[in-house]
């Protein structure tokens, strides 16, 4: 099926580079956009589990 060794780094340096761009942003600055919601690390692990495939 699909490799769980690749990294998304390893597939795909640009997305990486943006992920982490994003990473820091988040670190470095506040939102004042109610919409915007910072989630626990335990939320970010589970939305990226097999669960995801129910809502593929």
């Amino acid at each position: 099926m699909f490799s769980k060794d690749q990294t998304t780094a390893d597939f795909d340096p640009e997305l990486q580079a943006a992920l982490d761009a994003e990473v820091q942003r988040q670190e470095d600055h506040v939102e004042l956009i109610a919409s915007e919601n910072y989630v626990s690390p335990r939320v970010l692990e589970v939305q990226g589990s097999v669960l995801t495939n129910k809502y593929a």
